[in-house]
């Protein structure tokens, strides 16, 4: 991606044409995305984002979270039951499947979870998070929030390390993540 590169997104466009914008805006060569579910295509868009042009080790884990789990591809997967069912959908009924396509991409043996919340909790976040860096499982943690439901999107992903420039506090989390502290 150029440096001058800006991503603006439109509210109004759905998520099929915002991640077909999103690709070819971050010049990304993938094949493999193009197969993928829209989670999927979501976490990819993002991760990359947020990891480009940084140097990470394959130890590091990714902690996510939604409230939806994969709400999406499972009504596909039920309407496509009606039918024929599909392999190739039913492979993304599962949230984890993001993790694991994220991992592929860039080439990451960690620790993964995906946690399915009612909303954002930095608690959790931050307590599993903190799990692996202290033990020595993890050096980074990839964390945060990737929802999508009916074609909505909501991501909030940081990249987390022992030496990070922002502490990493519950309270710092809620705030980048937009929540108001009480």
């Amino acid at each position: 991606m150029k440096k001058e590169t800006i991503l603006s997104f439109d509210k109004e466009v759905g998520f099929s044409q915002f991640s077909k914008d999103a690709y070819k805006i971050l010049e990304l060569k993938y094949p493999k995305y193009h197969k993928m579910d829209s989670l999927c295509k979501l976490g990819i868009l993002s991760s990359h984002i947020l990891l480009l042009n940084q140097e990470i080790d394959a130890d590091t884990a990714l902690v996510f979270s939604n409230s939806s789990s994969s709400h999406d591809i499972d009504l596909k997967h039920k309407q496509s039951m009606e039918n024929i069912v599909s392999p190739a959908v039913f492979v993304y009924t599962l949230p984890n499947i993001v993790l694991g396509e994220i991992s592929i991409k860039h080439k990451l043996q960690s620790e993964n979870v995906f946690f399915v919340e009612d909303k954002f909790n930095a608690e959790l976040l931050l307590d599993y998070s903190e799990t692996l860096l202290n033990s020595g499982k993890a050096s980074n943690v990839v964390c945060g929030w990737l929802e999508l439901k009916n074609d909505q999107y909501d991501v909030f992903l940081c990249l987390v390390s022992k030496n990070g420039e922002i502490p990493f506090t519950k309270e710092n989390l809620e705030e980048l993540y937009g929540i108001e502290n009480e």
